[in-house]
């Protein structure tokens, strides 16, 4: 993204030098707008966000510290967010406060654990080291209960609570399992802000440079690219005669602004070097038809039909019907050796378009998912909205306002299931419709009960109670069917046998 930005900008910003402490930044983070977003981007940190409120840097910190093993496990969590909030009082265990000061009378970090042990368990600091070093060992030793006895006894014979120093015990428990220094989490917290500084002043960057680090992070291309949308970028499609191998930035205009052109990348099955040594090293000047590109880049016949299933010929006035037609008629006579007298016979001449049958939105729709894994035309559920609303399915961006009494109804497609070690065996299950996404919790009885659905299905009903705590929403699921025949329809059964629509899900444990 920096590299972007110098190209496209003129500005050179580095993690030093980026401008901090934004409000827009901070505000943007409030409303858990953090897709992509570095660290904070899952549901439980999408969940986090709207409660903890961050607004400095140190926020931050405790940002990424607080959804770990550690303070979930040593109950600290919730303690944290109520004196946060001012619904208690912040209380500090004697000769504790220096300590604990910064969270609120909470241990939330390793070194505040190591701190207790030895001001309030007695813990030499050989013994505290001790106890770092077991922390440190994510239970490939086991060996953290052998300090639990002398923590607890320690703690008590100073005339702490036993409760609180059960639950300091606990938390260092889950420090082995996955927990956060201090120095740890600034370090992972400037990388948020930076991220988050990103996404909010240069959403197009942000995005671009997503796309070209892809696989990574929760959500597939298709997401990314919708979360673009919402944040005002315009798309454009993969195209034989603008994109590249990466994705790339186009001008809008004289304005500055730019457009996200989709890079070749997206499309499954090319061969970087085939696309980077031949189509574009190729391109001086545009491409008029297909067999023009054919000739003067000598690509395989693999490569052409690939790009004609991702309809990126449209340049050329030929959608994919049209090109894929136009690309299995053409020669392969390869471009290094034509003969003289077949050289314009090689290059092609334009042709009108074969009278081929119209492609329907529907059947484009799932022909850009399977072969780019996302479509600019249409959201999928858009199509199917009539089907929706027939069986009273509401739109996930109805949430925010409808009445919390009774059950209610909503599908999407399942773009993310996580089970949390932490959860005991909770799955949850983020789905997205046309207007956005929604987050869904199944509890380990309704798990089992409807375990094919949950695991299997790429579109999901879920009935369930609707949960909301100011900007924090979910549906508690007691219901879950398969709808994933529906996505069958989007196709022309006139034409061809229906194909299932593709959806990329992408599974944490």
């Amino acid at each position: 993204a920096f590299d972007l930005l110098e190209r496209h900008e003129g500005r050179r910003y580095t993690l030093a030098t980026l401008p901090q402490g934004r409000p827009e930044v901070y505000k943007m983070l409030c409303h858990a707008d953090s897709i992509g977003v570095f660290q904070v981007e899952s549901r439980a940190q999408m969940s986090m966000l709207p409660r903890l409120r961050p607004r400095v840097f140190f926020d931050l910190v405790v940002e990424v510290a607080i959804v770990r093993p550690g303070p979930i496990q040593g109950d600290m969590v919730h303690p944290y967010l109520r004196r946060r909030m001012g619904l208690e009082p912040v209380t500090y265990p004697k000769g504790l406060e220096d300590v604990l000061k910064h969270t609120y009378g909470v241990p939330l970090f390793q070194e505040q654990a190591m701190k207790i042990a030895m001001i309030g368990a007695g813990f030499t600091a050989g013994e505290a080291d001790g106890l770092r070093r077991a922390m440190a060992t994510f239970k490939r030793n086991g060996d953290i209960d052998r300090f639990e006895k002398k923590f607890i006894a320690g703690m008590v014979a100073n005339n702490y609570e036993r409760d609180f120093a059960l639950r300091c015990f606990e938390q260092i428990k889950g420090f082995s399992d996955y927990g956060f220094p201090l120095s740890h989490a600034a370090s992972f917290a400037l990388l948020v802000y930076v991220s988050a500084w990103l996404k909010c002043f240069y959403p197009e960057v942000f995005a671009c440079a997503l796309l070209n680090s892809q696989p990574m992070g929760f959500y597939a291309p298709a997401q990314i690219v919708r979360d673009a949308q919402n944040h005002g970028v315009e798309l454009r499609p993969v195209d034989v005669n603008h994109s590249n191998w990466d994705c790339t930035l186009e001008p809008i205009g004289d304005d500055g602004r730019r457009a996200l052109r989709l890079g070749f990348r997206q499309v499954k099955g090319l061969a970087e070097a085939e696309i980077r040594d031949k189509l574009v090293a190729q391109r001086h000047g545009p491409f008029r038809w297909p067999a023009e590109l054919q000739h003067r880049t000598g690509l395989s016949r693999g490569a052409l039909e690939r790009l004609a299933d991702a309809d990126a010929f449209r340049s050329m006035g030929l959608d994919r019907r049209q090109a894929l037609w136009a690309v299995k008629g053409l020669g392969y006579v390869k471009a290094e050796t034509p003969l003289p007298l077949l050289a314009p016979l090689a290059a092609g001449s334009p042709e009108p378009p074969a009278p081929l049958p119209a492609v329907s939105l529907g059947e484009h729709v799932v022909e850009d998912y399977r072969a780019t894994g996302l479509s600019l035309k249409r959201h999928p559920l858009a199509l199917l909205r009539p089907e929706l609303a027939a069986r009273r399915i509401l739109p996930n961006a109805r949430l925010a306002t409808v009445p919390l009494s009774g059950l209610v109804k909503i599908a999407g497609l399942a773009i993310v299931r996580q089970q949390p070690a932490t959860a005991s065996g909770v799955i949850f299950m983020t789905l997205e419709d046309e207007t956005g996404i929604a987050n869904i919790v199944v509890w380990r009885k309704v798990f089992e009960r409807f375990r094919p659905v949950v695991m299997g299905a790429k579109l999901v009903a879920v009935t369930g109670h609707l949960q909301r705590e100011g900007e924090v929403i979910h549906i508690v699921a007691g219901r879950l069917t398969d709808l994933s025949a529906l996505l069958r329809r989007l196709g022309d059964p006139g034409l061809s046998a229906p194909v299932e629509l593709r959806i990329e899900s992408r599974d944490f444990r």
